[in-house]
């Protein structure tokens, strides 16, 4: 193992907005046994720094789905690949005629602009850029657009996210790449045709010579897909999307029971795994179900309590 690619949300950031104290500390073993640790993830680069500045990583962040690197270290986003306006253009307009009551958002180097009837899952504010206004106002300024963010006005939003997106591949096909990240949140996103967390993931391990054998990844959800098929270690979090853990052949546990951290744990330190695993019952306990036990589990004392993260409302991207 020489790199680990995280996904973010639903994988080590918790549906409370919080992360670990075991998932930082195993995070950071990786990084002191050079090994490289990679946030890959749907979110733009403005909501990654917060989380880089409480689990101390400060190393490459893969954002918006692999369209912008942001370097950790000094806030800069190094390499962006944004869709072109003609393609974007064309494909909202195939959209709008596949997906009835479509409306849209872009996410842009600097914050996000959108239609009015386009409602965000997130509190907006806390320093954005934020637009309102018809479509052609929003591109006026050329604006790079890192992705396009597509919702269902109702009477329409009942559509599931997962079969707004078969439709949505269908209808844009080379034009853009189409993927969730949540399949209650009713939401697509759009990049620029090529641009996936895998092929983000390969330029950056060509660039530090690392070959896809050597890497461990984890995700949850269908925009982790193409990542979790292309690692030589893939790891979908058990209770995610059934197209990731198909992708993955292999689950970690749940990200509310600090499924990356035992993996990791596990393969940094098999030796002391091994021991661990030779005391510890051969099947779960008896008890209530998992929703209570981890609750339970959460209200344990740790020795510092759970890192906590400020970040917008999950279903906006994960």
């Amino acid at each position: 193992m020489r790199m680990v690619a995280c996904d973010l949300d639903g994988t080590i950031v918790r549906a409370d907005g919080t992360v670990s104290r075991r998932t930082k500390e195993a995070l950071t073993a990786c990084e002191k046994q050079g090994v490289e640790v990679v946030f890959v993830t749907g979110r733009p680069p403005r909501w990654v720094a917060p989380i880089a500045s409480l689990t101390g990583n400060r190393g490459v962040a893969l954002c918006g789905n692999g369209a912008a690197v942001l370097d950790l270290s000094t806030g800069v986003v190094t390499e962006s690949h944004p869709l072109s306006i003609i393609d974007l253009l064309d494909a909202v307009a195939r959209l709008r005629v596949r997906l009835p009551g479509a409306v849209f958002a872009i996410e842009t180097m600097t914050g996000y602009r959108r239609e009015p009837a386009f409602l965000p899952g997130h509190a907006e504010g806390a320093g954005e850029e934020i637009q309102v206004g018809a479509l052609a106002d929003l591109l006026i300024d050329m604006p790079p657009v890192l992705k396009v963010l597509v919702k269902l006005a109702a009477p329409y939003d009942r559509m599931r996210a997962d079969d707004m997106l078969a439709a949505a591949r269908a209808a844009v096909a080379g034009l853009a790449e189409a993927v969730h990240s949540n399949p209650d949140g009713g939401m697509l996103e759009l990049s620029a045709v090529g641009v996936t967390k895998s092929a983000a993931l390969s330029r950056l391990a060509r660039k530090l010579g690392v070959s896809p054998r050597d890497v461990v990844a984890f995700g949850d959800m269908p925009n982790d897909v193409d990542m979790l098929e292309w690692a030589g270690d893939g790891y979908a979090m058990e209770g995610g999307h059934r197209d990731a853990i198909r992708a993955a052949g292999q689950t970690a546990p749940p990200c509310e029971e600090d499924g990356v951290a035992q993996v990791l744990e596990r393969l940094l330190f098999p030796a002391k795994a091994k021991a661990k695993a030779k005391k510890a019952p051969a099947t779960r306990p008896v008890g209530p179900p998992p929703a209570q036990r981890l609750d339970l589990s959460d209200a344990a004392p740790t020795a510092a309590g759970p890192v906590t993260v400020l970040r917008p409302d999950q279903t906006f991207s994960r």
